[in-house]
């Protein structure tokens, strides 16, 4: 059943409404009919089952027919901070990490970052990352869409820090504590000011971190873990951990 997230305006009621790009996709690419049946979420407070009853030129209209669980999203909440890698790495990690089920993306510059970063190209560039993040939750089924920053400097990356129950730096010279050594014991403690449990990763790019960055994380309040003896692409990492943690937390057929 194809599910679509639309601004909370446009489910209201016992009324669901698909404009533009939406409501081209069910009319033209799925071809829906009148009759059939759509799950339609405002990514906030409110998911319903709905059916079709108007189909016309860039609007479809559906009636509500059943309220549906908020209950896709995973017990523990991760940002994904990546460094912002070449061609369309950072896409595939969007893309992928949503359905894993990130919940926020914050791409940022470090010192190794190659990346030619363009501030006339970031407001379009930004918009395709956001379009990437909400198909995907479409297509994995989730209650929200992800968000995703415009890209931030270093030192407004570690002022991010604070915000999260805990910080994992993903560094290849990281020999200590083990990725699931310090989930047990994050994981086993409920989140701060009542929000899940809030872990937010760093990940580098393509040269890695440097050893200042790393001495500057972990004075920041950054965990440094390694994702094991093998060296991982950038946008192979932000998966990687992710799956980690979210096995550890019990979100994929397992109890932690």
């Amino acid at each position: 059943m194809q599910r679509y997230f639309v601004p909370p305006e446009q489910l209201s009621g016992n009324l669901a409404r698909l404009t533009g790009d939406d409501a081209h996709h069910l009319a033209k690419v799925m071809r829906a009919e009148p009759g059939e049946e759509i799950i339609v979420s405002n990514g906030l407070d409110r998911e319903v089952l709905a059916r079709v009853t108007v189909i016309d030129k860039g609007l479809v209209e559906a009636q509500v027919t059943e309220e549906l669980p908020m209950d896709r999203e995973a017990a523990v909440e991760v940002w994904i901070a990546q460094s912002l890698p070449k061609g369309d790495k950072l896409e595939t990690v969007i893309q992928k990490c949503t359905e894993l089920g990130a919940d926020r993306f914050i791409p940022f510059l470090s010192k190794r970052t190659v990346v030619q970063y363009d501030e006339k190209k970031e407001a379009k560039r930004l918009e395709r990352w956001g379009k990437i993040a909400k198909e995907a939750a479409e297509q994995a089924h989730r209650n929200r869409v992800p968000a995703v920053d415009g890209p931030v400097g270093w030192k407004q990356l570690l002022a991010l820090v604070k915000e999260a129950d805990l910080t994992l730096f993903c560094y290849e010279l990281e020999n200590g504590l083990t990725l699931r050594e310090l989930l047990a014991a994050q994981l086993a403690a409920p989140g701060v000011n009542g929000h899940r449990p809030r872990i937010l990763v760093l990940v580098g790019p393509e040269g890695g971190f440097t050893e200042q960055e790393a001495g500057e994380a972990e004075a920041a309040g950054c965990r440094c873990i390694s994702l094991g003896k093998r060296i991982l692409r950038t946008e192979t990492a932000a998966m990687a951990a992710l799956a980690c943690i979210m096995y550890e937390a019990g979100e994929m057929g397992v109890k932690s």
